[in-house]
């Protein structure tokens, strides 16, 4: 017999070899009485199905869609779902899920013809959707050899899945199987159609939008937002990645292994900087526009955007323009630290809108744009208090102000200031590249690998440290930073195709130093499992310019 220890509880219990989840999970039902239904669970700290089987002593954590893990378990099932409908219903037709968008997930989708998407169309798959869970059809899990799952996906002319295995080094790779329809997923499902019992779907522009849980409540839909500057960032994107003639990570691990890797990087950062170089030149224009000067540039995104390198790599185009960008931190006029809001736990809530002086930064921009010099705060961050050393500013001419800060799109920081005097930008890392078709790479987990390689690099955390932060900054950034996107006059995409494959190398080692006894090693297994997928390339390439070096080290820019 086997002893397994529900977390939940913290109550052990017998259970014969070869117990699945599910029967676990129903011997425990009674005494947990789950808020809502559970879809997943951690074994020893590692993301399971409710199908897998023990045959140790475990510990078992179950999970619901609140959870991050089995947030995307849930998501993840769903896409088998709409792939199986559209399969179904419009036969030789292609699903591409490319990216989180208004809370939901956005899809391409073309029709063996290439006709257009209609409503009609679109109540055809969601029709097909409910009968598949209805049906309540059971996910099954095949493992094979990488050769056999292959040969597998190139029967069926998947070549994004073909070049993915191919690459992964991998000797055995799971497949999935939905009644007689077949897919790849990097994460494990939920154990059949009928418990995906939240979810929409909905045209959107020219294809469609997946709508999933709410991460707090998963009896709900998660609400709408309508988000047109992404959508547009997103699909320059795509315009990006056609240029590289790269889509998913098949495609990188294959120009790797032909010897293109300096030229992806020469080409990436190339791009990047004409971006760069057409937000400056916008600046320009604008600034020297007769009726509606802007003389106040805004910039913000979340945690390891890349925001810094990027207001940095600007200045330089401004001055090429025949501009002086003058750099203005919001992080001088934080409260004491004494006045700092808490979190709920009693720590320091610094991403909160309260951590800043409000009312005397608006006060100090305004009398800047009025051509006044100020005296200007510096923060002393060992004392936790505002210091004036008698640093002041004063705008000439041919200035431009340069605001960078979490909050800096916030109204409440620029009151006073009017909106045709401010230009305002989004940086995020909206990652370029997916695993294949149906496997896109989370936004979020680019920017956590960033901060991990960069917070230990500088000394300032573990990777088990930065990890068991990552939920709170997410929800700080859920707040304080997301709601603002929409009001950028320009959004600048971060991330290079390339990456993942620059970041294997920082991260590998790293990661593999988070215990597998502490709740943050299921984290670091998933992070690691993921970037194996790519191969690993060296960062010598990377230009002491780029956005990379924030992170990985070696930048030319002072911070």
């Amino acid at each position: 017999m086997l002893q397994i220890r529900c977390k939940n509880n913290n109550i052990t219990k017998s259970f014969p070899e070869g117990t699945s989840l599910i029967d676990v999970y129903q011997e425990f039902a009674d005494e947990l009485q789950m808020p809502y239904p559970v879809v997943s669970a951690k074994v020893n700290n590692t993301s399971q199905g409710l199908k897998f089987r023990l045959y140790q002593n475990r510990d078992v954590e179950f999970l619901d869609a609140r959870d991050g893990s089995g947030h995307r378990v849930y998501v993840r099932s769903l896409c088998f779902v709409l792939y199986k409908a559209t399969c179904d219903i419009f036969p030789g037709s292609k699903l591409f899920i490319e990216h989180p968008l208004s809370r939901g997930y956005y899809c391409n989708f073309r029709k063996r013809g290439n006709e257009v998407l209609t409503d009609e169309d679109v109540e055809s798959i969601r029709q097909r959707m409910q009968e598949i869970i209805d049906l309540d059809m059971p996910f099954r899990r095949n493992e094979a050899t990488t050769e056999e799952a292959v040969r597998v996906f190139a029967e069926r002319g998947f070549a994004d899945k073909v070049k993915l295995l191919e690459t992964s080094g991998q000797i055995y790779s799971d497949y999935y199987t939905l009644g007689d329809t077949v897919d790849y997923y990097y994460g494990p499902l939920v154990p059949s159609a009928g418990y995906l019992n939240v979810w929409g779907l909905e045209r959107y522009g020219e294809g469609l939008l997946l709508r999933v849980p709410d991460k707090q409540n998963p009896l709900e839909l998660d609400h709408y937002v309508d988000m047109p500057k992404t959508f547009d960032m997103l699909a320059e994107k795509v315009r990006w990645d056609i240029i590289m003639r790269l889509s998913n990570a098949g495609d990188v691990n294959k120009a790797i292994l032909r010897g293109k890797a300096s030229e992806l990087i020469q080409v990436s950062e190339a791009l990047q900087e004409k971006k760069i170089v057409q937000i400056a030149e916008e600046i320009d224009r604008r600034f020297h526009d007769e009726d509606n000067p802007i003389r106040i540039v805004l910039i913000t995104g979340p945690s390891s955007s890349g925001k810094t390198t990027f207001c940095k790599r600007l200045s330089v185009q401004l001055l090429a323009c025949g501009l002086r960008p003058m750099s203005f931190s919001t992080d001088d006029y934080f409260v004491n630290r004494v006045d700092t809001p808490l979190l709920p736990n009693g720590d320091y809530d610094f991403d909160n809108i309260k951590t800043v002086d409000c009312e005397l930064l608006d006060d100090h921009l305004t009398r800047l744009m009025k051509g006044e010099r100020v005296e200007v705060p510096e923060y002393n961050f060992v004392t936790g208090k505002r210091e004036y050393n008698g640093k002041k500013l004063k705008l000439s001419n041919d200035s431009v102000l340069i605001v960078e800060g979490i909050h800096a799109l916030n109204p409440l920081l620029t009151e006073r200031i009017p909106d045709t005097a401010k230009f305002k930008i989004y940086v995020s890392a909206l990652t370029s590249i997916s695993l294949d078709d149906h496997n896109w790479i989370p936004t979020r987990d680019n920017r956590l690998l960033r901060r991990i390689i960069r917070d230990y690099n500088k000394g300032a955390f573990t990777a088990q440290q930065t990890i068991s932060q990552w939920k709170n900054v997410c929800e700080a950034e859920e707040q304080w930073i997301f709601p603002f996107q929409e009001t950028a006059d320009v959004m600048f995409n971060s991330a290079l195709n390339i990456e993942f494959a620059v970041l294997r190398t920082h991260a590998e080692l790293i990661l593999a130093q988070v215990p597998r006894n502490c709740p943050e090693y299921a984290e670091a297994h998933r992070l690691l499992k993921f970037i194996h997928f790519f191969i690993p390339v060296s960062d010598k390439e990377i230009p002491p310019t780029s956005i990379m070096r924030e992170f990985v080290g070696g930048s030319s820019f002072k911070y």
